[in-house]
């Protein structure tokens, strides 16, 4: 199944976000026919200091892409799709115009596909926001990525707070909301948790939390790797909060494994009295800690 997804990938002229931001989940997710496609080019117009995509100056949108996205979808036979971008704050909408092609074009080509949208903060275009929102994408995706004292230095042009509110607006209509975190960069336990409870409070229920590697050398260090029960208190503390679906580990990444991370079906807002016990997926925690020491 790898060499059916990178052949694909590589006919339909289509980029992911696996390959972009260097992911080490990569081989274990295209060999299980997972993928997380970037669209509007590779290119970012952020600097963030934990990412390892481009910088620079973007190519305008391809008209295209959602044609072929579709088509591709449409042969590897998925019925669950990521869709991410980099950040485009050199377009008006941030990029949101053409989430919302892609998304109205995969599901006219194939009826009954989920869709997973995973978004910058559009800068606050809450008009952007809003049309994306209307497309009522399966579940919508906004990473907070690290707590508030370190936002400045990681996240580049990003705001905690707007993150926040990009998550509620979504949240308030109705949507599933998803969010996820990186460890490792020198925040302290309490601000995980902080961070936690700031999400709760913002209607996210799925959450991702993985341990920060650093792309290159240029890149922000490490600061702490933590160890595998740590995920675990992290876990089992977010699930208290109330999380729907909580995936701890060293390599977890905001798409990995997405599908399972979502429910099959979603008829409204998640209410957070239901029981979070079976909502984990232990064996993905376990395998996404497999090679990291």
């Amino acid at each position: 199944m790898y060499h059916r997804v990178a052949d694909t990938v590589e006919n339909f002229r289509l980029n992911t976000v696996c390959g972009g931001a260097r992911c080490p989940n990569r081989a274990d997710c295209w060999g299980g026919g997972h993928l997380a496609f970037q669209i509007l080019g590779t290119v970012c117009t952020r600097a963030c200091g934990f990412c390892g995509e481009k910088r620079g100056r973007p190519l305008p949108p391809d008209s295209e892409e959602a044609e072929r996205l579709a088509e591709a979808v449409k042969r590897l036979d998925l019925k669950y799709v990521v869709l991410t971008s980099p950040a485009r704050d050199d377009l008006p909408d941030g990029g949101s115009s053409h989430f919302i092609s892609c998304i109205r074009r995969l599901r006219n080509v194939r009826p009954g596909v989920r869709v997973e949208v995973l978004v910058c903060d559009f800068r606050g275009n809450f008009r952007a926001l809003e049309r994306l929102c209307s497309e009522r994408p399966d579940v919508f995706n906004h990473n907070l990525e690290t707590v508030r004292r370190l936002t400045p230095s990681v996240r580049s042009a990003a705001v905690y707070e707007r993150s926040l509110e990009v998550l509620r607006a979504a949240a308030g209509r109705g949507l599933l909301i998803k969010s996820g975190l990186m460890v490792g960069l020198g925040e302290t336990w309490e601000e995980i948790l902080s961070a936690f409870r700031d999400l709760r409070a913002s209607g996210c229920c799925l959450l991702t939390v993985g341990q920060y590697l650093a792309p290159s050398a240029g890149h922000l260090p490490v600061k702490k790797f933590y160890m595998m029960e740590e995920f675990h208190k992290l876990r089992d503390s977010a699930l208290e909060m109330g999380f729907e679906k909580v995936f701890c580990g060293p390599l977890v990444r905001s798409s990995y494994r997405a599908e399972a991370a979502a429910p099959p079906a979603h008829p409204g807002p998640l209410s957070s009295s239901r029981p979070s016990g079976a909502s984990i997926v232990p064996e993905l925690c376990e395998g996404a800690a497999e090679g990291v020491t």
